[in-house]
This record gives structure tokens, C-alpha cells and sequence, in this order.
């Protein structure tokens, strides 16, 4: 029987995964978390041999669990990422030991990625082990699998964070750190950008659209015009008008326009588009 963590951020997902991981006799739930903090906490005190990961949370993201077992030297369990958005499932991948799930779960990716973890138990090998985390965080980052096993032999961060967690933005002798997170989408207004976030503000940016672009993680924003920006966590809808031209519906209920030379790249955040 295998020891398991489950951790999402979002109560009724962890429910979701909970209720579903009732029907495998061989894996018992030892402890259930809302954010990467607790998840630390519940591994270092469990040591579970396998946890659901959400790849998405707020102020500590899968990687960053990821990286601070490294760092904090915690055993590492083997690792099913579980993501709501398929932009981090960059292509199909085949592992014995470690896999990911696209929310909502389906029960026979599941079962999958369990029985992966099965198997790879049943012979675990911590070299291999290494070399298949190495790999899905490579698929995942885009970062080459030996760069990630070297991070590793040298007990060095696992993810290498190449974008900030926040922005700053000078305003009237004021500095501002919004979180990157929190931002829903950037259009351009002349030489400044408008940044909206969540919480229905907006904040002034002097700074070009090529510049900030270079700054936001390609996985979590998407260029839908070459005046705008849009986190893909907020995208619900791509609507055709009957002009023939395509636009965004957002969670806040703001469109936003996606020209056609952008419209490919906006459709491979839609599975199956």
C-alpha cells in the first residue's frame, strides 16, 4: 500500500481526486492540502511514497514544492502533476514512475497514471526515478532533462525560475508589486500598458509590449493581439463573430480581440482546437 498526499488549492478538486482514489485499495490518502506550505509540511511528516501535485497554485506553483524538497533535502515521492490547463501538457509523454493529469480528471487517465506509479514502486530505483522526474520537468519547463539531473547531483533547485513572481510599477513616487498571477490581461495604450488583474484594477506600465512579453512565462500568457495579453487561467470562451473575426471571453466577463495573425497561437490553449 502506498502512502498518498493529495494537493490542490481548490477544495472541491481535492473532494474530486479524494473520492476517486477511494476505489484503489492499494493507495491510502495520509493527508489532503490547500497550498504548497501545507504540502511541505505533510510530506516532510508522512513521507508519502506518491502525491497528486497541482501544477497551478497561488504563491507556491507545483514547481516550487518541487524545488524546495530538493533544497530542504525531504524524500522525494514520486510525483503525479495534476493541471486544469492543457498548455502544460506540452506533448504526450511515457514514463513508468511519474505522469500527470488534465482536470477534470478522467477515470481512465487515472487509472493510468496509478498504475505507473505501481509499477515503478514495485521496483523503485532512485537513479531512474530521478531521470523520470528529469524528465517530465523538462517537458513541463522546457528545460533540458541533463541540466535538470545535474541540479540535482549538485542539490541545486530543480526548476530554474526564469520569470518573476511579480511586476513593479512606479506611479506618482509610489512603487506597486503586483503578482504576475493576479494579472488577467495587458492591452497596449500608446507607449504604456494597462495591466489588468483579478481584483478589477488597473495599473499603468511604462513599458513596451515586446518587453513586458519577454517577462511573462509563455505557459501562463498568451499574445492574442499585438495590442494585448491574456493569462490563459482566465480564458473561458474563443467566440467567432459573424464578421468572421475571433475574440476572447474572460472569467470577468471582459472580450478581447484576437487578430488573425495570433489566432492559431490562442487556439493551442483549447484541447483539441
Amino acid at each position: 500500500m502506498l502512502n498518498v498526499v493529495v494537493v490542490d488549492d481548490e477544495p472541491l478538486a481535492r473532494k474530486g481526486m479524494l473520492y476517486r482514489l477511494g476505489d484503489y485499495k492499494t493507495l491510502k490518502v495520509v493527508a489532503e492540502c490547500g497550498n504548497g506550505k501545507e504540502a511541505l509540511e505533510a510530506i516532510a511528516k508522512h513521507q508519502p511514497e506518491l502525491v497528486f501535485l497541482d501544477v497551478e497554485m497561488p504563491g507556491m506553483d507545483g514547481f516550487a514544492v518541487l524545488e524546495q524538497l530538493q533544497n530542504q533535502q525531504l524524500p522525494m515521492p514520486y510525483i503525479i502533476f495534476v493541471t486544469a490547463y492543457d498548455h502544460y501538457a506540452l506533448a504526450a509523454f511515457d514514463v513508468n514512475a511519474i505522469d500527470y493529469v488534465l482536470k477534470p480528471v478522467e477515470a481512465g487517465r487515472l487509472k493510468a497514471a496509478i498504475d505507473k506509479a505501481l509499477k515503478a514502486f514495485e521496483s523503485r530505483d532512485d537513479q531512474k526515478h530521478k531521470s523520470q522526474l528529469a524528465e517530465v520537468v523538462s517537458r513541463l519547463t522546457g528545460d533540458a532533462a541533463e541540466t535538470i539531473l545535474e541540479r540535482l547531483s549538485n542539490e541545486e533547485p530543480v526548476v530554474d525560475s526564469r520569470y518573476p513572481d511579480a511586476i513593479s510599477i512606479k506611479d506618482s513616487g509610489e512603487i506597486t508589486r503586483v503578482m504576475v498571477i493576479d494579472i488577467d490581461w495587458v492591452d497596449a495604450a500608446g507607449d504604456y500598458m494597462c495591466i489588468h488583474t483579478r481584483d478589477g484594477q488597473t495599473h499603468i506600465l511604462r513599458k513596451t509590449m515586446k518587453e513586458l512579453e519577454l517577462e511573462l512565462d509563455p505557459r501562463l500568457f498568451v499574445r492574442v493581439h499585438r495590442s494585448a495579453i491574456v493569462n490563459v487561467n482566465t480564458i473561458v470562451k474563443l467566440q467567432m463573430l459573424p464578421n468572421g473575426e475571433h475574440q476572447l471571453m474572460l472569467s470577468n466577463d471582459q472580450t478581447v480581440k484576437v487578430s488573425r495573425s495570433y489566432k492559431d497561437r490562442v487556439k493551442q490553449v483549447f484541447k483539441g482546437a
